[in-house]
């Protein structure tokens, strides 16, 4: 196929977006689990076998199909041109709306699910991907349909629903205890929901803001486990779990425990204050952003130990003797070696890195209060005012009376 190698760069990219993708003989044997084994769960082979071939029988040249289906779902399929032998292409499961409790309660009803089921089925949409954007994601097929076809003209894009059989009724199903083994849910979705949360703390360890409000996007809200009939409590609880999460991302993105115990305790007060699901959703946000800035801000992967030690030194109080030789005698290091160590690693040498920090904090608290030049001076470990005015006015530009004006 001459487009082999971009067909396999936009699986990548669908994979990103959590979204499965197979490509198989159009007359072969439909590969299992497509639907990620919702119907074999539910004891519907028959209906597996009888939805993806009334959905093969309309794949056709130069079309974007797509199939939803009663269980909220959609699929696209591709008949794939000059494959040999002759091939389609499908992506999905994937879900526009966040599908809901009650979205599911209402289907249980319809199909007289047996309610011991439900709380599977929860799981089992809990792991589907969701696309936020439908418009973003046709786009891409958009791109795709050109490069297999030539041009926006040259091909159309069909939207299908395949229901279930009228007289479908799922109450005949035989008790859990009788489908021990069933991958779907005992294996499967687990194996998704600790990739999901590998995925976010490597995000989160290499502070890419960009690849986690990806990963978050995706998720369903019935991803936040229902462990108690209260929603914004289960909320809370999934921040928690979040919280600790990320701390260890932020470990694991080799920042010292000074910083991210701070950061961890302040969102653990917050948390707990949180009274909305408004309020948790946008705490969430918050979560992502504010690790993936403390990893870029704060981390120490590219230090040597007695460097990352000075570094959390200064950090956690600059109204101490922050000297070289305070410092060198502190973690019992040469003076002249920690001076040349510490001006090849950070670009700087000590004494201005120290000025920098310390001015950096004063033009924060002139902004932030209403404290005195001088109190603000000896905030930062300056202790005379004369002194400060003048190495502020080095580093900013303006003395400190000028900068709180003009802020």
């Amino acid at each position: 196929m001459f487009y082999a190698s971009e067909l396999e760069f936009f699986r990548r990219i669908l994979g990103n977006l959590h979204i499965d993708t197979c490509i198989f003989p159009i007359n072969g044997k439909i590969p299992e689990k497509i639907d990620r084994g919702i119907r074999s769960f539910l004891g519907l082979e028959s209906e597996y076998e009888r939805f993806f071939s009334e959905s093969l029988k309309r794949v056709k040249p130069n079309k974007i199909l797509n199939i939803s289906d009663d269980f909220f779902s959609n699929y696209i399929f591709i008949s794939l041109p000059e494959s040999e032998p002759e091939s389609v292409f499908i992506a999905g499961p994937y879900v526009y709306d966040d599908v809901t409790h009650e979205m599911l309660e209402t289907a249980a009803e319809k199909f007289h699910l047996p309610s011991a089921f439900f709380y599977q089925i929860e799981k089992y949409f809990s792991s589907l991907p969701t696309v936020t954007n439908e418009n973003a994601l046709n786009s891409l097929f958009d791109s795709l349909g050109e490069l297999l076809w030539g041009s926006l003209d040259s091909f159309s894009f069909e939207t299908v629903c395949l229901h279930l059989p009228e007289k479908t009724d799922l109450a005949h199903l035989p008790p859990l205890k009788e489908k021990p083994d069933n991958p779907m849910l005992a294996i499967h979705i687990l194996e998704q929901r600790y990739e999901t949360e590998r995925k976010l703390m490597q995000a989160v360890s290499q502070g890419q803001t960009h690849k986690v409000e990806q990963i978050i996007n995706g998720m369903s809200s019935l991803a936040f486990e229902k462990r108690t009939d209260n929603p914004v409590r289960n909320f809370k609880n999934y921040l928690i779990v979040t919280n600790t999460l990320l701390r260890k991302a932020a470990e694991y993105g080799a920042v010292h425990p000074f910083y991210i115990d701070a950061l961890s305790t302040d969102f653990a007060i917050k948390i707990e204050k949180i009274r909305t699901l408004s309020e948790a959703s946008d705490m969430m946000s918050e979560l992502m952003h504010k690790y993936c800035t403390l990893v870029k801000k704060h981390s120490m992967k590219n230090y040597s130990l007695p460097v990352q030690k000075v570094l959390t030194a200064i950090d956690s109080d600059l109204t101490a003797d922050l000297s070289l030789h305070s410092l060198a005698e502190i973690f019992n290091i040469n003076a002249s070696y920690l001076s040349s160590l510490f001006k090849r690693e950070t670009g700087k040498t000590l004494t201005d890195y120290v000025a920098h920090k310390r001015i950096e904090h004063a033009a924060y608290l002139l902004q932030t209060s209403n404290m005195q030049i001088q109190a603000v001076a000896q905030h930062c470990g300056i202790f005379d005012v004369n002194y400060f005015a003048k190495m502020f006015k080095k580093y900013m530009g303006k003395t400190p009376k000028e900068y709180r004006e003009k802020s």
